[in-house]
Parts: structure tokens; C-alpha cells; sequence
């Protein structure tokens, strides 16, 4: 298991939400933290750690007002730590390639994935044949809906017909180097792990695998340690001191060593 740093940009600034709260309308979300320190500071933080394969997130849709600033940000992360890191939000066939010129390892992708809920595969391919599989994270958020985990786009807004399970995985896994997945019942509460999602990602387990959601102490990343088989990557947000949580980054990053 690897610590996978993140930055997430919202409105033109690093931010910790409350996923779940997220709304296009109005530019809206709960916030845990809002950094006064911008998204190339984090990543020069990370790279002079060493801290390959974290990503950058663009919070903003491309409609919004804030959108041209939160990619400013963006860009300025990934310029200054060239291949480091992954970049996020809103990625298209068409945008994709501005992202790895910039200095992105990989794009991550969900909503130009699926289309009316369900898995667009002219849009995998065409993602495919531009960047290459070896560049192409797809992110699998997801939400409960019932007993299952229903995969969710838009910002974590919209469910899609496809469920969170190991033939999901193994459906996507041609078309993609490494999966990410958020659980966003969970995202930014630092209230604990989804066990169930973890224990199902660590069980599958033949693609790198990073997990996101509910971190907030070290029993946590034991337990996704031991449900992840040490196969599950994970990311670690608002419980992190660099955001304002509890959890010293200095130790977290110990604690995987």
C-alpha cells in the first residue's frame, strides 16, 4: 500500500469538500478546508518527497465561471512536477493531450465514460487510440443506492446504471493503466473507511488500485491495509494536517515505509 497524494481545486482554490455536497449550481460545496497556498506548492511539496502518482483534480465543470482559474491551478501543479502526478475533471479525448503536455503522467476520466448512465465504449476507445491505455486512469466513485455501490459522474452527481463490482473492473481494465475510486458517502468526513468498497477493490486486485473516502486515523489505513490485501493504494484528504486534519503527513508517510 503506497500513500497517493491529492489536489483538489475548486473555484480557483485547493480545497477539502465534503463530496457528497458538490453541486454545479452556483459553484456550490461544503467545505472542510480552503488553502491559502496554491496547487504548485502542493506539488513541489510531493515531488521533493518522491510522491509519484497522486492526483490533480478539476472541481469546476467547464461551463462554470471559476472553471478557467481551477485549471490555471491545474496546469501550474502538473508543470511543476512533470510526470508526478494525474490529472482530472472533465478530461476529453480532445482536452486529454494538453493535460500530458503539461506534465501529467495519466488522465483521469469518468463522465466521458458513460453517457446516459451507461458505459460509453466509442468514447473508451477514442480516449484509447488518442493517449494509450498506459495513460488513462478511470475513475469507478461511487455511491450507495440500495445494498449496492452505483458508479457516480458529473462531480459525483449522477448515478449511472453500473454497479461497483469485480466484472466492472474487469470490463474497464483494457481501456486503463490504474483505477481510481472514491467513496463519496464518505468523501470528506473523516469518519472511516467504506469497508465494503475496499474489501471489494483489494479481492479483485490486478490493476493498481487507489482508494479515496473516510481516512481519518491510522486504525483506518490498517484496516484498508489488511481489507485492501496491501494492494489498494490509498489517498488521504481532510484527515491530513496539510488540509487541517489531525493526521501528520510526516507520519503518514512513515507509516508506509
Amino acid at each position: 500500500m503506497k500513500f497517493r497524494p491529492c489536489i483538489d481545486i475548486h473555484n480557483g482554490k485547493v480545497k477539502q469538500i465534503v463530496g457528497g455536497s458538490l453541486f454545479d449550481e452556483n459553484n456550490q460545496a461544503e467545505e472542510n478546508f480552503v488553502s491559502a497556498k496554491d496547487a504548485a506548492w502542493f506539488a513541489s511539496l510531493y515531488k521533493e518527497r518522491g510522491l509519484l502518482g497522486g492526483h490533480v483534480i478539476l472541481l469546476n465543470p467547464s461551463v462554470s465561471k471559476f472553471f478557467e482559474e481551477t485549471k490555471k491551478q491545474a496546469l501550474s501543479a502538473l508543470r511543476a512536477f512533470p510526470g508526478g502526478m494525474q490529472a482530472g475533471g472533465g478530461i476529453t479525448a480532445e482536452n486529454a493531450e494538453e493535460y500530458l503536455r503539461a506534465g501529467a503522467s495519466h488522465v483521469i476520466v469518468t463522465s466521458y465514460v458513460f453517457k446516459d448512465g451507461r458505459i460509453n465504449y466509442e468514447n473508451l476507445e477514442r480516449l484509447k487510440k488518442e493517449v494509450g491505455t498506459e495513460h488513462i486512469v478511470i475513475d469507478l466513485s461511487c455511491r450507495k443506492k440500495g445494498e449496492d455501490y452505483y458508479i457516480v459522474t458529473d462531480r459525483w452527481q449522477k448515478y449511472t446504471e453500473s454497479r461497483l463490482t469485480a466484472e466492472i473492473l474487469e470490463t474497464f481494465s483494457c481501456f486503463c493503466d490504474e483505477f481510481l475510486v472514491h467513496a463519496v458517502d464518505v468523501e470528506g468526513k473523516a469518519d472511516g473507511i467504506e469497508e465494503n468498497v475496499a474489501g471489494l477493490l483489494g479481492d479483485w486486485g490486478k490493476k493498481k488500485i487507489t482508494y479515496a473516502g473516510g481516512v481519518h486515523s491510522f486504525e483506518d489505513l490498517g484496516k484498508l491495509k489488511r481489507l485492501g490485501k496491501g494492494r489498494v493504494d490509498v489517498t488521504i484528504g481532510s484527515a491530513l494536517d496539510l488540509f487541517g486534519g489531525s493526521m501528520a503527513f510526516e507520519d503518514v508517510l512513515s507509516y508506509m515505509e
